[in-house]
C-alpha cells in the first residue's frame, strides 16, 4: 500500500501527530518511531483499542481514533496512476493487498484510503492479522492460503527488496516498485499486457 498504491510521508505525519499533541517533532519521533512500537503493532501484538491506547501512551497525550487517522491520512498522497492500474488488473485478475500494518489501518482502511476499499474489498489484508510481518516468507504462505492461491501463481509488488526477496523465498514472483511504468513492463514481460 504505502509507497505503491499512495506516498507515505513519515515527516508530514510527525508534523501532525506535534501539533495535534503539543509535543515537539523530535519528541514524537523518538516516542513512535524509534522503539519497536511500529514493528510490534505490524505483527499483531495489539488489538485496534490497545494499539491507540499504546500510541496514546506513548505520545503522552490521550489520542483520540479521528485525531489517529487525520494525522495517519495527511501522510498518504494517493497515487492516482497506481489505483488507476489496480483497478484495471481487477477486471482481469484477482487481486489482493498485504500491508505491514497493524489492526487499527485494518478498521479504518476506508476512512485512510477509500480508493481501494472497492477494488480489494476483503482482499484487503494487513500483517497484524496473520501475527507477523513482510518479510517473513510464513507471511506470504498465510496470506496465499487465506486468498485460496498457490504461491507460484502470485505476483507480488513492493517498494521494499527485503519483502521481495521474502515473497521469493515464499514461492511467489516478485517486483520491486520504482514507478508504474517500469512495473507496467515487468508484468508485460509476466504475459500481462495492458
Amino acid at each position: 500500500m504505502d509507497d505503491v498504491l499512495c506516498g507515505y510521508n513519515v515527516d508530514t505525519r510527525i508534523a501532525c501527530l506535534a501539533e495535534i499533541s503539543g509535543r515537539t517533532l523530535d519528541f514524537v519521533r523518538q516516542a513512535i518511531w524509534e522503539g519497536d512500537f511500529l514493528d510490534r503493532s505490524d505483527r499483531g501484538e495489539f488489538s485496534a483499542e490497545a494499539y491507540l491506547a499504546e500510541f496514546g501512551r506513548l505520545l503522552g497525550y490521550p489520542l483520540s481514533r479521528k485525531e489517529w487517522v487525520l494525522a495517519r491520512k495527511r501522510a498518504m498522497p494517493v497515487f492516482e496512476e497506481m489505483v488507476s492500474l489496480a483497478s484495471t488488473l481487477k477486471a482481469r485478475f484477482s487481486v489482493a493487498l498485504l500491508t505491514n500494518n497493524d489492526p487499527l489501518v485494518a478498521e479504518t482502511i476506508g476512512e485512510l484510503f477509500p480508493e481501494i476499499v472497492p477494488i480489494f474489498d476483503k482482499n484487503l489484508f494487513v500483517s497484524a492479522e496473520f501475527g507477523m510481518a513482510k518479510p517473513d516468507p510464513a507471511c506470504f504462505l498465510a496470506c496465499c492460503q487465506r486468498l485460496g492461491a498457490k504461491p507460484h501463481e502470485v505476483f507480488f509488488i513492493d517498494d521494499r527488496p527485503e519483502n521481495i526477496e521474502g515473497a521469493r523465498q515464499a514461492g511467489l514472483a516478485g517486483h520491486v516498485f520504482s514507478g508504474h511504468s517500469d512495473l507496467v513492463k515487468d508484468l508485460a514481460l509476466h504475459g500481462v499486457n495492458l
